[in-house]
């Protein structure tokens, strides 16, 4: 799953690193040094930009867009907390987390926890408020497969939590699927329909993933590596470091992305597990949360159609089903319906008028068969749906086709845009009648 990261995200972890034998708060002034806005620099906070490709690494920028539409990020609640603690608090709160993942700590990790905590907390108070919504269903899933729960901060960094995210190079969703990977995994992917965008369907198609790669390498993080690099990258990096099984004695052997990789979720896990130990609370909910219900359709059906006539705004039709990528289920199989938990039953009422509705202009457009265009010769022209043309020879004038064809001279320059009366062998005339 290929994405990208500004470059300066690799100087800030050499910055950090570097400044380990200082005190702890000049690892913050070093952060200060990086002329970057806050939201730039971390994966839990993507946004669209424009940079130049000299200034782009391997990771692909994600857009919060979506989460702006529902979450309050002006008057985030995030207290100002300039304080560097000892390494050995870091490395003691993540050796607390109840994980079956191993979650070390060193100088990497410590510089994308900072980068989170320090510089991006409202971006951690979005993802702490959007986790309420997405963490049960991750868990729920994980749970029936027997993986490990701290496996559901891999949207947060893949993602941020976003349904909709799309990837420069394709990848989609709330857990980045390229489009072959996905299928691959029972996921449909077509011009109406992307599954990766269904939360529910891309988590169980992830934890089907996630599960037939721990039986390739029976280690987790190795497993989060290859989520990244893919298992060939893993299986090279394991080759050339000697048969070793490890993900950091395969480290120096990754692709350079993928070797962060590992930290920042290492980060994820601290930040949201340990962001109110900073000041950072869950960023408010502007408007409230819709309690919502499903229902399956095989008839194709437009959501304008549920909008208008059920008194749902499009977007929140759209949010609530981003899987329909041109706002249409396609009917047939059976597709799934969101809506809000107070409109199912109107649906259900009215299913029969909602489908009728503008049903000719919005799903009923497509033309199911189509009569071939039938070729007819009159008087040594031919004639092609109503409308005759005629090969000028060698000697006629306009008023002979005229008289041929029992029109006038002025409705063939009409029809033919003729200003004179020249005309050429070898040429065709339309004769409209």
């Amino acid at each position: 799953m290929k994405k990208r990261l500004f470059i300066l995200f690799t100087l800030c972890i050499a910055l950090v690193a570097h400044a380990q034998e200082a005190e702890p708060q000049d690892s913050l002034a070093l952060l200060d040094t990086l002329e970057m806005p806050i939201d730039t620099l971390i994966p839990i906070a993507p946004f669209y930009t424009q940079w130049n490709d000299s200034d782009l690494t391997d990771i692909e920028m994600r857009a919060l867009d979506w989460s702006l539409r529902w979450l309050d990020t002006t008057d985030c609640i995030v207290l100002h907390d300039t304080t560097i603690l000892p390494d050995s608090v870091y490395k003691a709160r993540l050796q607390a987390l109840p994980c079956v993942i191993e979650l070390p700590y060193n100088e990497r990790v410590r510089a994308f926890i900072l980068r989170y905590v320090k510089r991006s907390p409202k971006q951690v108070a979005r993802m702490m408020r959007m986790s309420e919504y997405y963490f049960p269903l991750f868990e729920e899933a994980l749970s029936r497969y027997g993986l490990p729960y701290e496996l559901k901060y891999l949207p947060v960094i893949e993602s941020a939590l976003n349904p909709i995210a799309r990837s420069y190079v394709g990848a989609a969703g709330l857990w980045q699927f390229m489009p072959g990977t996905a299928k691959l995994f029972g996921l449909e992917v077509n011009s109406l329909v992307d599954e990766r965008m269904d939360p529910v369907k891309s988590t169980e198609a992830a934890c089907r993933f996630l599960s037939s790669m721990y039986n390739v390498f029976h280690d987790w993080n190795l497993v989060i590596a290859a989520y990244n690099c893919g298992s060939g990258n893993v299986n090279k990096a394991i080759r050339r470091a000697g048969g070793k099984r490890d993900f950091w004695s395969i480290y120096p052997f990754l692709p350079r992305e993928t070797r962060n990789y590992v930290p920042i979720f290492i980060a994820a896990n601290y930040a949201m597990n340990y962001g109110q130990e900073h000041g950072i609370c869950k960023a408010p909910i502007e408007n409230k949360v819709l309690l919502t219900d499903t229902i399956q359709l095989t008839e194709r059906m437009h959501l304008l159609q549920i909008s208008t006539l059920l008194d749902i705004e499009m977007e929140e039709l759209r949010r609530l089903n981003p899987q329909y990528s041109r706002d249409i289920l396609p009917g047939g199989n059976a597709y799934a319906l969101c809506l809000p938990a107070d409109k199912v039953g109107p649906f259900i009422d009215r299913q029969d008028s909602i489908a009728a509705y503008k049903a000719d202009s919005l799903i009923n457009n497509r033309r199911a068969e189509i009569d071939l265009a039938k070729v007819t010769s009159v008087n040594g022209a031919y004639r092609v749906n109503g409308v005759t043309y005629y090969t000028i020879k060698n000697g006629d004038t306009l008023g002979g086709i005229a008289k041929k064809f029992h029109c006038s001279v002025k409705q063939l320059k009409q029809w033919n845009g003729l200003t004179n009366d020249i005309i050429r062998a070898g040429k065709k005339l339309k004769i409209c009648k």
